[in-house]
């Protein structure tokens, strides 16, 4: 029997590979930042195969060109980077240190999810939906609604989402909401 390779879409937000002080700033429960990066890069490659894309939607490793390259390499999966506050090289510099793509700005994907670092305002008339990461675990920020979804880290189980359980999970929300 021939099996078939299904290639699937992840997306992943503020890792913060090498940054100490998150640890503290997030709340996250990792003894060390040793523990925190070798947790982040195997719940990736669990998550993800060779052939799958992520998107990495910013904040992904603190350090110098060095220190990312060694994680981009580590990872899983073709790599997108829409870049963050926290990611201080140029586009050209994070595609020769692994990502197949860099972008500065946020951008459009499938048609109508607009891909960002931070969260945009859409208001829920709009025909767009925003996927985005910035604000971790952030209470004053909703993680799900209508037309929006975080894939901070704090907030997806410190690995990889897929796009269709992103999907899944606003349609279960948009139904709850509509029930009430």
């Amino acid at each position: 029997m021939n099996e078939e390779k299904i290639m699937k879409i992840y997306f992943i937000a503020d890792t913060h590979f090498n940054h100490k002080n998150i640890l503290e700033y997030c709340n996250r429960p990792f003894a060390d930042v040793e523990e925190m990066n070798k947790i982040l890069v195997n719940n990736w490659n669990d998550t993800v195969k060779h052939d799958d894309i992520v998107y990495m939607l910013g904040d992904f490793c603190m350090g110098n060109k060095q220190e990312i390259k060694k994680f981009t390499e580590k990872l899983n999966g073709r790599k997108f980077l829409v870049m963050g506050n926290h990611d201080r090289y140029n586009m050209r510099a994070y595609m020769e240190l692994g990502f197949e793509k860099a972008y500065d700005k946020p951008i459009l994907f499938d048609n109508f999810i607009i891909l960002s670092h931070a969260p945009l305002f859409l208001p829920e008339t709009m025909p767009y939906a925003n996927i985005f990461g910035h604000v971790h675990n952030d209470e004053k920020f909703a993680g799900i609604t209508k037309n929006s979804f975080c894939v901070s880290v704090e907030r997806i189980e410190y690995k990889p989402i897929s796009y269709d359980e992103i999907k899944k999970r606003i349609a279960q929300y948009s139904k709850k909401v509509e029930e009430h």
